[in-house]
């Protein structure tokens, strides 16, 4: 199944957080169930959060009980409101709320509207699987045959309605026959990498290895790395990547060493409303993502301790190779090229 879709009046979703022990699918019937299944990252990943809210948005609709058009559009931007408050960082989830608002603006029958704004949510999403696949073609043109990629956080099918952005990259040449191995950063807090990445590979038959964030370092510098692909949850008019937390860190390394540093996004995730990453918000997660982990069956760390858990970092554009879109790839200037392909 689609990581998120739409089944008989309900948003029916992959519950990530219990992959990958098992494999178990939500069913949500109103838009604030959405919301916390966002907040709690049942759904996560940019696109595929963007593709919910505007589910939850359709939920919202066939659930209010206005019988005129005003009364159901308030409705409407109530749910909206909920939505987007969900979670900051990722600009996909705005951006399809505001979407599908725009698109239905001018719709005066209720009923219509109703029908329309899941029309739209559905647009979204089927246009995301598109997008992913155009955006895996343009990728993979840069991937060598032979080549051992570098992956953070997870970005394949589970993060997007289906088939990936930097995981679809790699799909992509895996399925044109090129030899690819990928080292799999295990992602802290949430181990997205070990838990998510891991088991979309094992499923794709893609070989892999699975590595503890502090040891990428080791792999760039002693030249076992070819390029890095991460994916984005937002990406400024300069070219500034907000995405899992530490990929700031892999790009640095990776620039030291002279390894190409690659985000793959879909254009919808380029906010050039945005100037430089210092204006895109960090979504600051809760204390027990970090110290709920077990050790051996006991917890990692003393009770009481404190805690900083910042979900995303920034990584200025001057350690960005390129942006690799479903448009094409974007390469410094940052300001002009973005804007070719986004605006």
């Amino acid at each position: 199944m689609r990581t998120v879709e739409w089944r008989e009046g309900k948003v029916c979703l992959i519950d990530q957080r219990v992959l990958p022990a098992e494999f178990r699918v939500l069913e949500l019937e109103t838009p604030e169930e959405v919301a916390r299944a966002i907040r709690e990252m049942a759904v996560r990943g940019a696109p595929a959060i963007g593709a919910a809210a505007a589910f939850g948005l359709a939920l919202a609709a066939r659930r209010s009980r206005a019988a005129d058009r005003a009364g159901l559009w308030r409705d409407l931007e109530e749910a909206a409101a909920v939505l987007r408050a969900a979670r900051p960082t990722a600009v996909n989830l705005a951006w399809a709320l505001e979407r599908v608002l725009g698109r239905c603006a001018a719709e005066s029958d209720p009923d219509a509207l109703r029908d329309r704004v899941l029309a739209e949510a559905q647009a979204i999403a089927d246009e995301d699987v598109e997008v992913n696949r155009r955006l895996g073609e343009v990728g993979a043109a840069i991937v060598p045959d032979g080549a051992t990629i570098l992956h953070h956080c997870n970005t394949g099918a589970l993060a997007t309605v289906d088939y990936g952005t930097a995981l679809g990259v790699i799909r992509t040449a895996h399925e044109q026959g090129k030899r690819v191995h990928v080292l799999v950063d295990e992602t802290r807090p949430l181990l997205q990498g070990a838990r998510l990445t891991a088991w979309e590979l094992q499923q794709l038959g893609i070989p892999f290895t699975l590595i503890a964030d502090n040891a990428a370092g080791h792999f760039l510098r002693t030249g076992q790395v070819d390029l890095v692909l991460v994916g984005a949850d937002r990406v400024a008019a300069n070219g500034d990547v907000a995405n899992k937390i530490g990929t700031y860190k892999l790009a640095v390394v990776a620039k030291e060493n002279g390894v190409p540093f690659y985000p793959c996004v879909p254009t919808s995730t380029i906010d050039l409303s945005t100037p430089t990453g210092d204006d895109i918000p960090i979504e600051e997660r809760p204390a027990g993502e970090v110290t709920d982990l077990l050790f051996r069956g006991m917890p990692i760390a003393p009770a009481g301790v404190r805690v900083a858990n910042p979900a995303f970092d920034v990584t200025p554009h001057r350690y960005v190779t390129g942006i690799i879109t479903e448009k094409g790839i974007a390469y410094p200037p940052f300001g002009l090229s973005l804007q070719r392909i986004a605006g």
